[in-house]
């Protein structure tokens, strides 16, 4: 029998680790009501225990670490993984370079733009118009995360990782910002909120910096490649299935270390996405990841995880959606919630529910939004 030619193997469906759907799912459930509901149920059982996970479901005010911290980095290692199941895929049966990077740049873009979409463009007030975005980030760190995959092999991609994290500190600790030196970890003092103010046109988010700006996005770079070694190690290594998580799950426990060694000379911080805030999150996205792997994919239980999936087939889609379509309005609508006594934490499952079944809908009519 004939050997495939490259186009034709290039236009096979790529294996799809349902498990990364899950964890994509899981990560999603969190931003769609789910924080509330779980505070709600919390709350529920005993007052103090509603006020603890109040705690984990709110950002820091500078630095530090609480779970919700969780949700934006594990998102991006996501993007991360998924290339060499598809994008790196493509790549090596032989689709042209100059396609793969046109398919590139068009969803980095286009993400930028949703960005942009989600934080008022359609207003056209461009003079207070905040540019940066969360799916922006997202955008960029992939674009050029990709770029990097698509040249490098995997002992590149760590030279590259590592050159970005140490090149980041080194210029947040040795750069001096006009007025307050190098090495101020202060708000409004550090090089990334200087840099962002004198680039970035429109608003920032905090006035003075932007948790979003485009230089902390270099290090954001650094968490899509992260992901994208821990996908090799998934499609590449001929180890067993339970073999592949616990060798994913040490060196989550190993990066999660590390971040603390190197914490008190550059402090984890969301806000700045630092070195060791990389380190720390990806230690706790491959932790994450080995679960969600050991569960979906080794020992099969998609039925269990089947909520999830829904939720992660359709991630960005059912981000943009709540921008602009009001669900807990409309379950109130429906629902009619003044005139009955409904516990919070069964209103809050209600939104959820909701938001679940008009993802339910696109999943059953395979509807997905694919950039």
């Amino acid at each position: 029998m004939p050997a495939a030619s490259p186009k034709a193997a290039a236009e096979q469906p790529s294996p799809r680790l349902m498990s990364l759907d899950a964890l994509r799912g899981f990560d999603m459930f969190w931003i769609i009501g789910g924080a509330g509901f779980v505070e709600a149920v919390a709350a529920a059982m005993k007052p103090e225990w509603g006020e603890k996970v109040a705690f984990l479901t709110e950002h820091p005010e500078w630095n530090g670490y609480t779970a919700y911290d969780q949700i934006f980095p594990l998102f991006m290692f996501i993007v991360g993984v998924a290339m060499p199941f598809s994008l790196l895929r493509q790549r090596d049966t032989g689709t042209p370079p100059s396609k793969l990077y046109a398919r590139v740049i068009r969803r980095g873009l286009l993400l930028v733009l949703f960005g942009a979409i989600f934080n008022g463009m359609l207003l056209l007030d461009f003079e207070n118009q905040r540019y940066a975005s969360v799916l922006g980030r997202i955008g960029l760190s992939y674009m050029f995360a990709a770029f990097i995959a698509l040249n490098t092999n995997i002992r590149g991609q760590v030279i590259w990782i590592v050159g970005i994290l140490i090149g980041y500190w080194a210029a947040m600790r040795f750069i001096p910002v006009p007025g307050f030196g190098a090495g101020d970890w202060t708000p409004g003092h550090t090089l990334s909120g200087y840099i962002d103010q004198i680039i970035m046109p429109g608003v920032l988010y905090k006035e003075v910096r932007d948790p979003e700006g485009l230089f902390s996005t270099i290090p954001a770079i650094a968490t899509v490649l992260t992901g994208v070694l821990a996908g090799h190690w998934l499609k590449l290594s001929k180890k067993e299935g339970e073999q592949k998580t616990i060798t994913l799950f040490a060196a989550g426990v190993a990066c999660v270390a590390l971040a603390r060694l190197w914490n008190p000379w550059f402090p984890i911080n969301k806000n700045l996405w630092t070195s060791s805030f990389v380190l720390y999150t990806t230690g706790w996205s491959c932790i994450a990841l080995s679960i969600s792997y050991l569960f979906v994919d080794v020992w099969g239980w998609k039925k269990l995880a089947f909520p999830f999936i829904v939720i992660g087939m359709n991630a960005i889609t059912i981000y943009m959606v709540r921008e602009f379509v009001d669900f807990p309005a409309i379950f109130e609508l429906l629902f009619q919630r003044g005139q009955h006594k409904i516990h919070p934490a069964m209103w809050a499952g209600g939104e959820i529910f909701l938001v679940w079944l008009f993802l339910y809908v696109l999943y059953r009519n395979k509807i997905f939004l694919r950039l």
